[in-house]
């Protein structure tokens, strides 16, 4: 297409004699039709600027081609999708977000952050490496070793808390791939910690005999790391650009000598005139090269590590909707799925912020929140007890979220038809902290009593009662409603196994439980989990009264088991 209409500004090639008389009309006929001819034709220019701007781009298959299957790169294709009951079954996952960025210690999006000039990242990192025109965020990635990182003791200590699937970040906004990935010259295996990240996750997690999750962030990386072009505006490097704008010459006798810095931050490009999660509010469009080297990179991570569960941190799609390639690669991994278990799909793919037609392609993922009503389909939060990337200021001031936190929204959340994926930060050297040690062993404590609760459990005919199920706390955007709902004693939330049926109590009972929508139901027999005590209760104008129990054995939530 013509250059002038693909960049929405339409020259006109007509002579203009056609538009517009010289001098006076001969009459208002011939006037009105000069008006309309030109209203026409100014409405043609919107209309092909327009179809200019929404054009896609089309990512090739021809080196990286789609498995053939089932499924097509199209919405209708893709809504024949089924969420497999081993997932439903899981409810709860354990996620290690880990990576270079979490080397400085300093929390999220440093690789961006360290070139805001003025910001807290940047002054941190003025006073640990020194200038970033002369140390960015790649000399960051050399000073990453993992040097004492052991994926099987890890993924032994979530399985031992009550996982049953473990995530790996298989690339973030900063570019680097976490393998030895065929189609990025910056990855892990030859930069940084020198090994193949993910591939040691993955041992790991199939040793433990937990499905093994993957995931993707990298898609933003063009935008996300134009800070990287920039300069600082006063001082003494006023107008010294950062080392985002460096190439491959630049490289030589240093210690990316041969590598290309572009290759990394991707940053050849007009910043922005916006900035936002999606690709249509100001954001500089990506390449076609670009588009194309992302969706064989994760073309590459499928195709060796197979993984049975796939997340974007995109809204929809990768690169949706200026490009087609999260379509291609979502009908791709459901192919290549279904061909590796026998013909029956057991993978699941999750992405954010999707309308209701879009949820029945794949699983709604909800970041640091959830829905405060019960979901038709299956879903998934995804939260941190910290900051994403490890920030060692949340082990110093103690602000983890405690294992009673996690638990109590483990149980919320599996009452409306969710599960939970819970990130446990890992500090730059492969190890974690002795606090998150001990959320860890906090939660597993009231797994070994109450899991029956909580695993292969599917949603009751109502979520919960009390006051926070009668409250509203609205979803901003991809979630992040989380910490606004205090649960209490009060607060019951329900799941159900055939004919058992699991009340939970969001905290230690003071006084007798009274339960609404049980008051008519026939109830054969009620036990507290991890009590032998005899439970005394009864039914009378429409509520069943549990009373209380003289030992109560644990102080996050009591579970009475119900049966019908």
């Amino acid at each position: 297409m013509n250059k002038s209409l693909m960049n929405g500004s339409i020259k006109c090639s007509l002579p203009m004699k056609v538009l517009f008389l010289k001098g006076k009309p001969r009459n208002t006929m011939l006037l009105r039709n000069t008006v309309l001819l030109t209203a026409s034709f100014f409405w043609l220019w919107s209309a092909l600027a327009g179809f200019a701007q929404t054009q896609v781009i089309r990512v090739s298959t021809e080196a990286e081609p789609i498995a053939k299957g089932n499924f097509e790169p199209t919405w209708q294709s893709l809504a024949q999708y089924q969420v497999p009951d081993w997932f439903r079954n899981a409810k709860f996952g354990i996620w290690a977000h880990w990576g270079p960025q979490c080397q400085p210690e300093m929390g999220d999006w440093y690789a961006r952050g360290m070139y805001e000039q003025g910001g807290w990242q940047y002054k941190s990192h003025l006073t640990r490496y020194g200038h970033p025109s002369r140390f960015g965020f790649k000399d960051v990635i050399n000073e990453w070793k993992a040097e004492k990182w052991n994926p099987e003791q890890l993924v032994a200590l979530y399985k031992r808390t009550g996982a049953q699937y473990f995530f790996a970040m298989a690339n973030h906004h900063d570019n680097l791939d976490l393998w030895n990935s065929k189609y990025q010259e910056w990855n892990s295996t030859r930069v940084g910690p020198k090994k193949n990240i993910v591939d040691q996750w993955a041992k790991a997690a199939r040793k433990y005999q937990l499905p093994f999750g993957l995931s993707v962030h990298a898609s933003h990386a063009w935008m996300w790391y134009e800070t990287a072009q920039k300069a600082d505006t006063t001082g003494p490097y006023k107008g010294v650009s950062y080392d985002g704008k460096l190439t491959k010459a630049d490289g030589k006798g240093s210690w990316w000598d041969g590598l290309d810095p572009q290759q990394l931050y991707a940053q050849d490009h007009t910043l922005s005139t916006g900035y936002g999660w999606e690709w249509n509010n100001g954001c500089s469009i990506p390449s076609q090269e670009y588009c194309q080297k992302f969706f064989n990179r994760t073309m590459d991570l499928i195709n060796q590590y197979n993984p049975d569960l796939l997340y974007f941190d995109d809204s929809v799609l990768p690169l949706h909707p200026v490009s087609d390639a999260g379509l291609k690669l979502a009908a791709h991994y459901y192919n290549h799925n279904m061909a590796t278990h026998k013909g029956k799909l057991q993978g699941v793919m999750f992405g954010k912020v999707l309308d209701d037609e879009q949820k029945k392609c794949m699983v709604w993922d909800v970041e640091r929140g959830a829905p405060d009503k019960l979901q038709p389909l299956p879903w998934q939060t995804c939260t941190c007890i910290g900051d994403w990337h490890y920030n060692r200021g949340r082990f110093a001031d103690n602000s983890y979220k405690s294992a009673r936190e996690v638990v109590l929204m483990l149980i919320d959340i599996v009452s409306k038809n969710g599960n939970l994926l819970l990130n446990i930060p890992v500090r730059g050297d492969g190890s974690i902290d002795q606090r998150e040690v001990e959320t860890l062993t906090g939660i597993a404590a009231w797994m070994d009593i109450n899991k029956e609760s909580i695993f292969n459990t599917r949603p009751w005919k109502t979520f919960g009662e009390g006051p926070t199920a009668q409250s509203t706390n609205p979803i901003d955007h991809a979630g992040f409603n989380e910490g606004k709902t205090r649960f209490s004693d009060k607060d019951i939330r329900f799941a159900q196994n055939k004919n058992l049926l699991y009340a939970t109590i969001m905290g230690k009972p003071t006084e007798p439980v009274k339960i609404k929508a049980l008051g008519s139901t026939k109830i054969k027999a009620i036990k507290m989990l991890g009590s032998n005590e005899v439970i005394k209760w009864s039914q009378a104008d429409g509520v069943l009264t549990i009373e209380k129990p003289n030992e109560i054995p644990n102080d996050i939530a009591v579970v009475f088991e119900i049966v019908s």
